[in-house]
C-alpha cells in the first residue's frame, strides 16, 4: 500500500459523512499537499474494487465513499445529498422474496432509502 493510499483510506475511514472524491480531496491535501484529484480517483476506485471501502452509486448524483466495508444500507437526502448508514435492518425478507420464484440467484444486493435528512425536513417544512 502506498503511502499516498493509506492516507487516503485513513482519512475516509475517521469520516462518517460519506464524502465524495473531491470532498475528500481537499482533506487529504493537508497532509500531501502535492496529491492529485485524478490520484485521489483512482486509488478510491482500487480501495472500493477490492472491497476495502465501499463506492455508493446513487443514481444522479455524485459517487461517494464509505470507509466502512461491512455490510449495511444507506439512506440519501433528495435536496443536500447527506449520505447517513443504516444498520440492522430486516433486509433478509428481500433477499428471500428474490430468491424463491423469480427464477433469480441474488449473489449481492444494495439497499439505498432516499428521503429527507432532519435538516432540510425543517427547512422545506412549508414546501411539504
Amino acid at each position: 500500500m502506498t503511502k499516498q493510499r493509506q492516507v487516503i483510506l485513513e482519512e475516509l475511514r475517521k469520516l462518517t459523512s460519506h464524502p465524495t472524491a473531491a470532498e475528500l480531496y481537499e482533506i487529504v491535501r493537508e497532509q500531501l499537499p502535492t496529491i492529485s484529484l485524478g490520484t485521489v480517483y483512482r486509488n478510491l476506485e482500487l480501495l472500493s474494487r477490492n472491497n476495502i471501502i465501499q463506492k455508493l452509486d446513487i443514481g444522479g448524483s455524485e459517487a461517494r465513499f464509505d470507509g466502512n466495508p461491512n455490510r449495511h444500507h444507506h439512506v440519501c437526502c433528495v435536496y443536500c445529498g447527506r449520505v447517513d448508514d443504516l444498520h440492522d435492518l430486516p433486509t433478509d425478507l428481500v433477499r428471500n422474496k428474490l430468491r424463491g420464484p423469480s427464477g433469480w440467484k441474488i449473489v449481492d444486493y444494495r439497499l439505498v432509502f432516499i428521503g429527507l435528512c432532519p435538516k432540510c425536513r425543517e427547512t422545506h417544512k412549508k414546501d411539504m
